[in-house]
């Protein structure tokens, strides 16, 4: 399957479908034509009203990322996007260019803010974002950066969102936006991603990454697929 196929996407199991087959899924429309969920949601699935009994796209993502046990998180441009598990690793091992987070500070290629955050999450995983925030004193009378760093972090993929927690009414109705609940891959993916991630030489994962996107992206410049890789 390509992105370039002619088709809609009706149903979860079709978002996981398409997930599992081509393994990068950007959730909305971007500088390439036709990469994204956006594009090829069917009607009624994007922005559901909910009058007519379907789930929509948004709706689906906490399920989606526990039924496909893939990564979800503001991958690329700083927006989200579902990487199947049997990519995720060398993904990851290319963002990180083979520096689990530690080493990469010790090295001094992240930031103090940037620690503080992922010690925090790291020491009480899964964590949703409010819960996060209130531990870590993140507001308006507190510590700053709290976007700028969990974004960064997802982009260098020390972080993922694991899922999302609807707010419930009296009758346990779920409604409102969900709240992303946060990981990292070493706890959500466990040995899947543990065994594979440093594997192979950061270039060895970019060669692979750049040939798959290739597939996937038939006819697509590689300086846009360079883009998406990081």
């Amino acid at each position: 399957m390509t992105f370039f196929d002619d088709y809609r996407i009706d149903s979860m199991e079709d978002l996981i479908t398409l997930i599992d087959e081509v393994g990068f899924v950007p959730f909305f429309e971007n500088d390439i034509e036709g990469f994204s969920i956006e594009e090829h949601m069917a009607p009624g699935h994007w922005y559901n009203d909910g009058d007519n009994g379907f789930w929509d796209a948004w709706e689906w993502k906490d399920p989606v990322i526990k039924k496909a046990k893939c990564a979800y998180g503001k991958f690329y441009k700083g927006k989200a996007m579902y990487i199947s598990s049997k990519w995720f690793s060398d993904f990851a091992n290319y963002r990180r260019d083979g520096y689990d987070f530690d080493a990469r500070y010790n090295d001094g290629l992240a930031s103090h803010d940037d620690k503080i955050l992922y010690e925090l999450l790291e020491g009480n995983v899964p964590i949703l974002s409010k819960a996060l925030k209130r531990l870590g004193n993140y507001g308006k009378n507190g510590r700053k950066g709290f976007d700028s760093s969990i974004t960064r972090l997802q982009k260098q993929c020390y972080v993922v969102i694991s899922g999302f927690r609807y707010a419930t009414d009296k009758e346990g109705n779920e409604y409102g936006w969900g709240i992303a609940e946060y990981s990292t891959p070493e706890e959500m993916m466990g040995r899947r991603f543990t065994e594979k991630v440093y594997k192979r030489t950061p270039e060895e994962s970019y060669e692979r990454l750049l040939k798959h996107f290739r597939k996937i992206l038939p006819g697509v410049d590689d300086k846009w697929l360079k883009k998406v890789i990081g």
